[in-house]
């Protein structure tokens, strides 16, 4: 919502454009070279926060719209890509007219937005028809779990309830970088109930596996990530 990220701003920049530091780095090839579809006619991202996934697309040559509702990131993300177009906006009421885009791409921001389901509706609302929405979002499943470690074990349990939305709010502490993350945990279902009701249909869903990095290697047994794409149709 509106100014819920104005605090971590500064904490996010350097969160974020710390190379290597966050597991974007390790997921998000999965992301941009096999699901996404090729780039053709214009892209919108939502929740672009300080820019890192629109320069990335932009790289891999598409047309680019991107937006958040935090106005200082997206002064900072249109400083780092002059060439960009970013606007302030919500993901529920996209600032944008009806069957202008070709591709809506919401990475790690379907679980963050004020209204999930509503921002899928605008997606399908700025798509032209036979156009994508593609999005990364925390695993449904082990975005409500905990890990529980046991000398030279680790498991994951599972938080309950599962299929109640709730309120995540979560500081954590690395490498001498700090940030609080802010958002909703949904179930599967909440998912594609959405993309349903929205007139999407399911492509392809993936549970991407991090390459390159020990530090995520917990997550080679267990999907942090979602990663799915659908159709306008």
């Amino acid at each position: 919502m509106p100014g819920e990220w104005d605090d971590e701003t500064e904490n996010w920049l350097r969160w974020a454009r710390t190379p290597g530091f966050d597991a974007y780095w390790y997921y998000r090839d999965a992301f941009f070279d096999s699901l996404l579809p090729t780039p053709r006619g214009r892209t919108l991202e939502i929740g672009c926060g300080e820019g890192r996934v629109a320069r990335d697309l932009g790289e891999r040559e598409h047309q680019v719209t991107a937006l958040d509702s935090a106005g200082a990131l997206v002064q900072h993300a249109r400083d780092a890509d002059t060439q960009g177009l970013y606007l302030v906006g919500e993901g529920a009421r996209l600032p944008v007219r009806d069957r202008s885009f070709d591709l809506v791409v919401a990475y790690n921001a379907l679980q963050v937005v004020d209204d999930m389901a509503q921002t899928v509706v605008e997606s399908a609302r700025v798509l032209r028809p036979g156009g994508h929405l593609c999005f990364c979002v925390a695993h449904p499943v082990t975005d409500m779990g905990q890990w529980i470690h046991a000398h030279e074990t680790s498991s994951l349990a599972l938080r309950v309830p599962y299929f109640e939305s709730t309120r995540v709010e979560d500081t954590v502490e690395k490498d001498g970088l700090r940030m609080t993350f802010r958002g909703w945990t949904y179930t599967l279902e909440d998912y594609a109930v959405a993309l349903e009701d929205a007139g999407f249909a399911i492509e392809a869903i993936r549970e991407p596996k991090p390459v390159g990095d020990d530090r995520y290697q917990q997550w080679g047994d267990l999907p942090l990530f979602m990663n799915v794409r659908a159709v306008r149709r």
